[in-house]
């Protein structure tokens, strides 16, 4: 997405030329939700309702955080308003670019922001949890390779799983089922439509069938379009709106770290959760980086790959709306 967005835009810069037509964003918005909910399965679902507290200790720390970053890069970066709460969105790099450019604001700032915060979650956030766990324990060899065996044990399941899923009987049902849902969903009018009612139609088709499958190269190419889209936009004069934008990305990645541990500590206090496990939780990355940043601490738990599921679907489905609720009724 990323090395779309930036030859799109230099082309675009160069010559200004470029185009996209809004079926492709639209696409684009089909695919993300799909691909989102083809990764959940019955199980995860059912899993939900045994994490509730956690869930809204999460979720509603990721909405603050949301709202008070937003206004913060609004004056600091002189921003407008909406580009600014998305831009602080604890959603999905690939996700939450395209929904800010469907509504309206500044897709171009929303990605470089959203791609620092996961830059900053993947890469610095494990580092500074391994500091101020508390638990720096030198894990012996055989405990090791217990959790490898753990671990690789899981993934083969996990393998076995998805490989009888994969076929193209699958894969076109899937397309159909996310295709029509998206368009009725466009159709409505609903705000991310295309993008929130592919995804309820696909969890729905993938909770009563178990069938849901999107092949990797199809995420690729919805990332391509979406960067292609969003670099389609870019001129000049972004170029040089791109220095306002450090005050605000420093401020933002000290407002993630620090929600990070205060949320964490919460989670470790209210509902007993390892130190560890519980600053992973409220971390800004992506739920599938999670999980493996988990595993290479040493942390084994269905409960941190539910509360990030949930963390990234909330953040792409119902904070995009309560957002333009605060710019329509309230700013």
């Amino acid at each position: 997405m990323v090395g779309a967005l930036v030859g799109v835009a230099a082309f675009q810069i160069l010559t200004s030329q470029a185009y996209m037509p809004t079926y492709a964003k639209v696409f684009a918005q089909i695919v993300a939700g799909a691909f989102i909910a083809s990764t959940i399965e019955k199980r995860d679902i059912l899993h939900f309702q045994h994490i509730m507290k956690p869930t809204c200790i999460v979720v509603s720390g990721m909405l603050i955080l949301n709202i008070l970053m937003g206004i913060i890069i609004h004056y600091t970066g002189h921003l407008d308003l909406l580009t600014s709460f998305f831009c602080a969105v604890p959603g999905g790099m690939a996700d939450t670019p395209i929904i800010a450019a469907d509504v309206g604001a500044n897709g171009g700032q929303v990605a470089v922001l959203q791609f620092a915060r996961m830059v900053f979650g993947i890469g610095i956030m494990p580092s500074l949890i391994l500091k101020f766990s508390r638990q720096k324990q030198k894990a012996t060899i055989s405990s090791a390779i217990a959790i490898e065996e753990e671990i690789l044990e899981k993934h083969n399941s996990s393998m076995a799983m998805q490989t009888s899923h994969k076929n193209n009987t699958n894969f076109a049902i899937t397309v159909i089922v996310a295709m029509l849902s998206g368009i009725l969903g466009r159709i409505l009018g609903v705000p991310v439509g295309a993008l929130l009612f592919s995804l309820l139609g696909v969890i729905l088709f993938n909770f009563f069938f178990n069938r849901a499958y999107l092949p990797i190269w199809v995420k690729r190419v919805a990332q391509v379009l979406s960067g292609a889209y969003i670099g389609s936009s870019f001129g000049i004069q972004d170029i040089y709106a791109l220095k306002k934008l450090i005050l605000p990305m420093i401020l933002l990645l000290a407002g993630y770290g620090i929600a990070c541990f205060v949320i964490g500590h919460l989670l470790h206090k209210t509902c007993h959760m390892d130190l560890k496990e519980a600053y992973l939780c409220a971390t800004p990355a992506g739920a599938s980086d999670i999980a493996l940043i988990a595993s290479d601490l040493g942390v084994q738990s269905t409960d941190l790959a539910a509360l990030q599921i949930i963390r990234m679907l909330t953040a792409v489905t119902v904070f995009p709306l309560i957002i333009l609720f605060l710019i329509h009724h309230i700013y």
